[in-house]
């Protein structure tokens, strides 16, 4: 996934806001939370971070092309970092974002998800 792809994708779901900071990175957010993050590389591979579930980092956080998020993971935070297509192609990464974005928003306060217009669901 290049750089463009990745900021269309996350652009294309609701209520996203997006900046470029911490060097240069892209991070994507929902009411004002971080749920995507892309910008470091290994070789042609976008590195891109998300938010999962427990047993989604469980199974994946050890697999090729996939670690736990440098910072985030360290601190408990369940998020991963692809670095390479190994296990998880585009097509799949797209779906992990939108469970990210998901996760993020069911995280938001009652308040915000009303003013936002974001479901229960």
């Amino acid at each position: 996934m290049q750089i463009e792809d990745y900021n269309s994708f996350c652009a294309s779901l609701p209520h996203t806001t997006h900046v470029v900071q911490w060097g240069g990175a892209h991070v994507w957010k929902v009411g004002g939370r971080v749920f995507a993050i892309a910008g470091w590389s290994k070789g042609d591979d976008l590195g891109i971070t998300f938010k999962c579930s427990d047993i989604t980092y469980e199974i994946l956080k050890d697999e090729p092309g996939l670690r736990p998020a440098p910072y985030l993971a360290s601190r408990g935070m369940k998020w991963l970092q692809r670095y390479g297509r190994e296990i998880v192609d585009d097509a799949v990464l797209e779906g992990y974002l939108e469970e990210s974005y998901r996760l993020v928003a069911r995280g938001l306060t009652k308040r915000v998800r009303k003013e936002l217009g974001l479901d229960e669901t």
